[in-house]
């Protein structure tokens, strides 16, 4: 014998409703954030020492300015994710909760944005 509603069964959701497809956001972010995480550790090692105007031509590159804006909107999107894990987990006022959630996606949003103007910036100046 179940404790559960019989709706609570077909549908299948957890408490919150949410928690399967969270789950899988924040490991399938995190998946791609591998061969990106590569790609940008081997490319600043590989720019370091280097003058300023080549940082600047490597990004204007296509290839390289389209997996560095993937790199940091993906980044971002994971950031997102666990920040609200955690605000979820350890904030206990709804007020607050709110109030944290909104100012880190406001943050995200705002990097995001000057990230991705940047690197267009940088192409098109290259």
């Amino acid at each position: 014998m179940s404790l559960e509603t019989p709706l609570h069964r077909v549908e299948g959701l957890g408490s919150s409703h949410s928690g399967v497809s969270h789950f899988w956001r924040e490991r399938v972010s995190g998946a791609a954030l591998i061969p990106l995480g590569i790609w940008f550790a081997v490319s600043i090692l590989g720019l370091a020492g280097g003058h300023y105007v080549s940082v600047l031509t490597f990004f204007s590159r296509p290839l390289n300015g389209i997996l560095m804006a993937a790199f940091v909107v993906i980044s971002l999107y994971h950031l997102v994710l666990g920040l609200q894990m955690v605000i979820d987990d350890y904030v206990h006022s709804p007020g607050g909760k709110v109030v944290l959630m909104l100012a880190a996606r406001a943050f995200a949003l705002a990097c995001g944005a000057l990230s991705l103007y940047a690197l267009l910036e940088i192409a098109r100046v290259f």
